[in-house]
């Protein structure tokens, strides 16, 4: 029996605001720079990379060499195209588990 594949592409998946949200915030959870990167790019080519080339002034090229899979994109770089994509980057307080040093 032949078993027959498709290709996934996850962008077709990031339909609204709330999709995106939800996809860049878990790819953050993660905590892996090169995954974080990866994602934005797939935000990126959800919403149009011709797009958002023109809204940060980097080329097409440049976001796809620096959000694939390799890429390794400046904060600078990353800052431009979460504003372009609608997003905002923000940090806030870590909980302390229980192997935390408390500071005093």
């Amino acid at each position: 029996m032949i078993e027959r594949t498709y290709e996934y592409d996850p962008a077709d998946a990031l339909d609204s605001p709330e999709a995106i949200e939800a996809f860049v915030t878990d790819a953050f959870e993660t905590g892996d720079a090169s995954y974080i990167a990866k994602a934005l790019g797939v935000v990126a080519r959800a919403k149009g990379i011709s797009r958002i080339a023109k809204e940060t002034g980097l080329s097409r090229e440049q976001l796809y060499r620096s959000f694939s899979e390799r890429g390794n994109p400046t904060l600078k770089t990353t800052l431009a195209v979460a504003r372009a994509l609608g997003l905002e980057l923000t940090t806030r307080g870590k909980k302390p588990s229980s192997d935390s040093i408390a500071l005093s």
